[in-house]
């Protein structure tokens, strides 16, 4: 029996709307995320709050005293303490980035974040991580020229310089992963808007998104070069020359007093690259995302507090500073740079 043409049409169009009402299901851009967090501990939220809130404020607090002594203390009005200050600045501003948030969830349970708040915080996190390796390696770089050529080392590391070399290391990242960050805001997510981590890690994010991610894969592995492998290989090249220098010197007292001098920084990168491989270039599992859960508190957390304490340790002329700055209450006072 064939049934009217009105009645054809009213199938067709109910047909029609429940396809395209499953694909918006399926494909749709989600308003806002719920960060996990340390969920899978619920009787450890308090002491993760209170654990936390202190690294978070001796972090920040560490960092601000390495910048006010470098700023306040001619003595350290050079090339290093310069980069050394640009450190702790970032370490300060990455913390920032991803704790408070972290706090929130686990002292008030306001576990959700909006799609843009989401973008954004992922974004700065990925552009710091890129911000720290070029200022290490511009720090290495730095230790190369007063090893390998001391005779010379105020001469090309002069006030220009400097400013050039701190300046690519902040403006280069946020400009490179700014297209990246862009690209992912567009991405459909579906299924879930539930982020597995205690913030939106950029691998976590990914694992929601339902849109083809072949293309980004590409821009993602540029980045990645542009970002860690080339710095990685840069620091190597100039350590490569440094030791080969110190290698040289007769005396044993010459080649203590040598490595001394970029022995801190050596001790930052290695716990830098060494967290970082471990965290991102681990084979892929089920529970990968968890499992890097502690790794990168270690990364946003502990680093940026240690930071500070390897440099004060092992360096003199910081521990002089701190020791004057204390006894005559001018850390914060500030003089013009160099």
């Amino acid at each position: 029996m064939e049934l009217p043409g009105n009645i054809v049409w009213m199938i067709q169009d109910s047909t029609t709307m429940e396809h395209e009402h499953r694909e918006k299901g399926n494909h749709s851009s989600v308003a806002e995320f719920r960060i996990l967090g340390f969920s899978e501990f619920p009787e450890l939220q308090l002491p993760f709050f209170t654990l936390f809130s202190l690294l978070y404020l001796m972090a920040v607090l560490a960092n601000f005293l390495i910048i006010s002594i470098v700023c306040s203390d001619r003595h350290l009005h050079n090339p290093m303490y310069f980069f050394l200050a640009n450190l702790s600045l970032l370490d300060i501003t990455s913390v920032t980035v991803t704790v408070p948030k972290l706090l929130a969830i686990l002292l008030a349970q306001n576990n959700t974040i909006s799609f843009n708040e989401c973008i954004l915080q992922m974004y700065c996190f990925i552009a710091f991580v890129a911000v720290e390796f070029l200022l290490l390696t511009a720090m290495a770089y730095d230790r190369y020229v007063a090893i390998c050529n001391p005779l010379r080392y105020y001469i090309i590391m002069n006030k220009k310089v400097c400013a050039l070399l701190a300046a690519a290391s902040w403006i280069t990242p946020l400009l490179e992963t700014l297209p990246h960050s862009i690209i992912i805001s567009q991405f459909s997510f579906c299924d879930s808007n539930v982020i597995n981590h205690f913030f939106c890690d950029f691998t976590a994010v990914m694992k929601l998104s339902c849109t083809d991610t072949s293309g980004t894969d590409s821009l993602t592995f540029t980045i990645s070069i542009l970002s860690v492998f080339l710095p990685f290989f840069l620091t190597l090249t100039s350590y490569m020359f440094i030791i080969n220098t110190i290698l040289k010197i007769r005396s044993r007292e010459g080649k203590s007093k040598a490595f001394s001098t970029c022995s801190s920084h050596l001790t930052v990168i290695t716990l830098l690259y060494g967290t970082i491989i471990g965290v991102y270039l681990q084979p892929e599992s089920k529970d990968s995302v968890k499992s890097n859960k502690l790794p990168i508190v270690m990364y946003i957390l502990i680093l940026p507090l240690l930071n500070p304490l390897i440099y004060s340790l092992r360096s003199k002329e910081l521990n002089m500073a701190l020791r004057k700055a204390i006894r005559t209450k001018s850390i914060f006072t500030s003089s013009k740079y160099f």
